[in-house]
């Protein structure tokens, strides 16, 4: 389970994509107060930061249109609460993007 904080644009068609259910999931876990997952790090790191979760989506929708996807799974505007900004890290950047360069994808790291 993973949002990554590298720009949606660098990230490969997988990668993309696989955040995008992802988030959804983590969204659900903290919206609906849904067991699954909700001691993860990478869920716990979103509590009360529902409006950066909000805007990380946003962003991939902008990224996933370029690509030529149709976005069906918007998100409930109404429950956006909390910081607009995500500084809570699982992996650093520079972390996450040397996990990438070893997963030998298209990710342009």
């Amino acid at each position: 389970m993973r949002v990554w904080d590298i720009s949606t644009e660098k990230l490969c068609k997988n990668h993309l994509l696989g955040e995008h259910r992802e988030l959804h999931a983590i969204w659900n876990i903290c919206t609906q107060n849904k067991k699954g997952y909700s001691n993860h790090p990478e869920t716990k790191r979103w509590k009360g930061k529902l409006k950066a979760l909000y805007l990380r989506h946003e962003k991939q929708v902008v990224e996933m249109e370029k690509r030529g996807y149709i976005h069906k799974s918007p998100l409930d505007k109404n429950l956006v609460i909390g910081t607009n900004i995500q500084n809570e890290f699982v992996n650093t950047i520079d972390e996450q993007k040397n996990i990438l360069k070893q997963k030998n994808c298209d990710c342009n790291i």
